[in-house]
């Protein structure tokens, strides 16, 4: 493209030249033949092809205007066209989607949120949420901070705690702490590890409903107290068996026993009817984030020694459940839903949503939560637990009856070992159901035991 300011200096053209440039090679001719020349017509082939070229001109100056008048009439034809099909052309609009119905989220996990921004006023811990709403908690505040303080000093790798008033379901104290993973503590009393020993209270619960076994019953079996290997807890006809009572088995957590009280007592269907009415594969728990504790069915008796001796890794129950079953045993086997707060207050002072206790299911009958408790009650006086309760010179620590049940097992998420400790206590009138659960990767100073001994201790001495 040239500049315009060019455009006035360039010359005007001296005429169309199709042949070259007519000043070069000229020569000169007369005058009546030059004129001659330049007034000669075409003929023949040439004549005709120029009678076919005007012809053609003549036919486009002709239809020129016409098809310039059926243009703008097709145009205005296509646009009219358009506008009436232009509803069934179109995109077929998807329907509306319903409005979805608001996430519903329940005052439990409201709560449970806050719990890490809570206020500790002596005995009473509260947290305000951003519209000022005020939840006042359940939780004790001296044993809530006795138990972190616990944890945190003894650096413990991974540690949780939960503990229930067993007549109300109200809880007194859920806190936890890692030295390793500082995350994992938020969520950790709603997610599931492998329950160890802690299932023998099921297996147990089966034979004891179905009146195959009592606190009294001696059991025989093969095999070392702590052995993993169902092939050998087999009885032999021949005698030279070793032989147990089951509360004796329970305080020292014996698995062949156990093992053999599952499969060739109870039996599988008694203790998967127990599984489930003690709320494993389901959603137990109304309002409490979290997984469903989860126990799959056997496929063989070796799997099913293995569960009822608490050796079945897959079996897996959350810290908060495990306190709701012992909190159900200490209430004559009445399972109250938990509670995380006794009201809310709103920006006005005026409470709401006052806390009620409410009962979602009978675990298992009066007499049977009596025999359990016999079962667990040697735990801490001569069984798994001693140690955690009695001083250097074997002194008790804590003068209150507590029942309570062990458990160990290696995990894997997080790895490492897996410490349980369930109890409650008073036995004859319980006041606080609790467990705790201590994950050390390798070595270890502090197991679940020596917490729920802080804890009972805070609980009692105050």
């Amino acid at each position: 493209m040239q500049d315009l300011k060019h455009l006035s200096q360039k010359k005007s053209a001296s005429g169309l030249r199709f042949f070259g440039d007519a000043s070069q090679n000229r020569r000169l001719r007369p005058v009546e033949e030059e004129v001659r020349s330049r007034l000669s017509f075409p003929s023949g082939r040439h004549l005709h092809k120029l009678k076919l070229a005007l012809l053609f001109i003549a036919i486009v100056l002709a239809l020129a205007p016409l098809c310039f008048l059926g243009l703008r009439q097709s145009k205005a034809a296509g646009s009219h066209v358009n506008n009436l099909i232009a509803p069934l052309t179109a995109a077929t609009p998807k329907p509306a989607e319903a409005a979805k119905p608001p996430v519903s989220v329940s005052r439990f996990e409201i709560a449970s949120d806050l719990l890490a921004t809570a206020q500790v006023n002596g005995p009473r811990i509260s947290a305000r949420t951003p519209d000022g709403l005020q939840h006042i908690y359940t939780i004790q505040g001296d044993l809530q901070q006795r138990v972190y303080d616990f944890l945190a000093k003894n650096k413990v790798p991974y540690g949780v705690f939960v503990a229930i008033e067993p007549s109300s379901g109200r809880i007194l104290g859920m806190t936890a702490y890692s030295s390793i993973d500082p995350g994992w503590a938020k969520r950790s009393a709603y997610e599931l590890y492998p329950m160890a020993s802690l299932f023998k209270i099921i297996t147990a619960s089966a034979a004891l409903e179905t009146h195959k076994i009592t606190p009294e019953s001696v059991i025989e079996f093969r095999g070392g107290s702590y052995s993993e290997n169902p092939r050998y807890w087999d009885i032999s006809p021949h005698g030279r068996n070793n032989r147990m009572d089951a509360t004796y088995a329970m305080s020292k957590s014996i698995n062949p026993v156990y093992g053999r009280v599952a499969s060739d007592i109870a039996g599988k269907t008694s203790v998967m009817e127990l599984v489930s009415r003690f709320g494993f594969n389901q959603k137990l728990l109304p309002g409490v984030p979290g997984k469903p504790s989860q126990a799959g069915e056997p496929v063989s008796n070796h799997g099913l020694r293995l569960m009822g001796a608490g050796l079945d890794h897959e079996v897996k129950i959350s810290p908060l459940h495990a306190a709701v079953i012992m909190s159900a045993i200490a209430n004559g086997g009445k399972m109250m839903a938990p509670g995380l707060t006794s009201s809310v207050v709103d920006d006005h002072g005026v409470e709401t949503e006052q806390f009620a206790p409410h009962e979602l299911r009978r675990l298992v009958t009066p007499e049977t939560s009596a025999s359990l408790t016999r079962m667990l009650s040697s735990t801490v006086l001569t069984g798994t637990s001693r140690k955690a309760f009695h001083d250097s010179r074997g002194r008790l620590l804590l003068n209150v009856p507590i029942a309570a049940k062990t458990g160990s097992i290696n995990g894997t998420a997080p790895k490492g070992h897996y410490s349980w400790f369930a109890a409650f206590a008073p036995i004859q009138h319980p006041r606080i159901a609790l467990v705790a659960l201590v994950i050390n990767p390798d070595k270890w100073k502090v197991k679940a035991p020596q917490v729920g001994a802080q804890a009972l201790e805070a609980f009692f001495k105050k």
